[in-house]
This record gives structure tokens, C-alpha cells and sequence, in this order.
């Protein structure tokens, strides 16, 4: 479980395929804290630490890497994504060099800063516009709309809680098929937001306390 409180964004240093998986080798500040078997979030995307190797890394043809420059050393990590995951992430959409929101499962002992978070994407969105909001920054995301998955609680209401590519956001008006979310300057700079444009695909992850709602209401009714 996680909090959607992200702690930074880890670097895609390799990608390479696996018949229908893809591998993907980032990495970040807390490599050397990682364990096998460990959940991490990425872009809102719950998957285990595979492996993970010291300050060096191995590039083979069957890889893509990203070039370290002189004399630089970085541990890596790797995580493997399957089918399912891609098809309904933007994980497929990684490049390398690109910018990952990563967070560690929650500490049972800490503070929920954010909302309950399953790391389980439900869907896409794609960024429609972006408002300077003489500071911060309106972000439009736009969705597509399906009845069925709404009944199962696939929707966003206003202040409520939804997840972007890993970050807790509150929600502004809502639509059947959009909403927007209000980035302050330190989530900006501390996110991959800071990539985002119009046209950005990016994870979706509803709030679960809505789906538990929206389910009941359907077994009441």
C-alpha cells in the first residue's frame, strides 16, 4: 500500500523486452536501501524489485542504455512489468532517460499524507490543457468515459482523492470524462510533472474508497 506521496523520480537507465514483459533498470538516490521482492510504485504502478547490482551497469545488444557520463557510478535496480500492467499504464510508453515517480510501500507506523493508494492503475488519461494559476499550475486531464466501469466506481468527484502517475491529487471540477488537479511549485519540481504537456499520457489510479461505495451500492440496489 502507498500513500501517493512520492519521494522522487528514478531514471530509466535500460528497457529491454522479455517476450510479452518488459525489464525496465532505473535508477535513483535509495538504490542501495532496495531489497529483492520489494514493492515500489512507479508512475503509480506497484511492482517488485527483481534485482538490483552496484555501482555498475551492464549493457548488452539486447538493451537499450542510457550513457552515464565520465568517471559518473550509479547503482541500479530492476522491475519487471507484464502484459496486463502495460496495457493499462503508460509504463510502455518509457523511453530511456526518462523521469519515473517512484515510492516505497508505506511504513505502518507513518503518517497517511496522502490517500490510500493500491498501486493498482485502473486506466490512462491524456493532459488536454495546462492554466498558470499565478504560481501553480491547473492541469486538464481528459479520460475515456465507460458506463460499466463507472458503476464499479471509475470516476472522480470534486475534492475528492485520485492518483497521477503516483501523486495524491485533490480533485477540481469534475466531468463524466475529466478533471483537474491544481500542482503547487514544489510538487512540480519534485515529480515528473515538471514533464508533462498537453498530449502527456499519464496513470490513473481511482479512489478505492469510491470503488467500495460504488460496488455496495451495486449489490443494495
Amino acid at each position: 500500500m502507498f500513500s501517493g506521496i512520492i519521494e522522487e523520480f528514478a531514471t530509466v537507465v535500460a528497457i529491454k523486452r522479455d517476450r510479452e514483459n518488459l525489464d525496465f533498470t532505473l535508477t535513483c538516490s535509495f538504490v542501495d536501501e532496495l531489497s529483492i521482492d520489494q514493492s515500489v510504485a512507479h508512475n503509480g504502478v506497484c511492482l517488485t524489485v527483481v534485482s538490483k547490482t552496484p555501482p555498475t551497469l551492464p549493457c548488452s545488444g539486447e538493451e537499450t542504455c542510457f550513457p552515464l557520463r565520465q568517471g559518473e557510478s550509479k547503482g541500479v535496480y530492476t522491475v519487471t512489468a507484464m502484459k496486463e500492467t502495460l496495457d493499462r499504464s503508460n509504463l510502455g510508453l518509457l523511453k530511456v532517460g526518462d523521469k519515473v515517480n517512484v515510492e516505497r510501500s508505506m511504513l505502518m507506523n507513518g503518517r497517511l499524507d496522502g490517500h490510500i493508494v493500491q498501486g493498482h492503475v485502473d486506466m490512462t488519461a491524456r493532459c488536454t490543457a495546462m492554466e498558470d494559476a499565478d504560481g501553480s499550475t491547473y492541469f486538464t486531464f481528459s479520460y475515456d468515459f465507460d458506463a460499466e466501469k463507472a458503476k464499479r466506481g471509475y470516476f472522480t468527484v470534486d475534492k475528492g482523492s485520485v492518483t497521477v502517475n503516483g501523486v495524491s491529487l485533490t480533485v477540481c471540477n469534475p466531468t463524466q470524462d475529466s478533471f483537474q488537479v491544481a500542482i503547487i511549485p514544489y510538487t512540480f519540481e519534485h515529480t515528473n510533472f515538471q514533464d508533462i504537456r498537453v498530449g502527456s499520457v499519464v496513470n490513473l489510479e481511482f479512489d478505492i474508497l469510491g470503488k467500495y461505495i460504488a460496488r455496495l451500492t451495486q449489490l443494495l440496489s
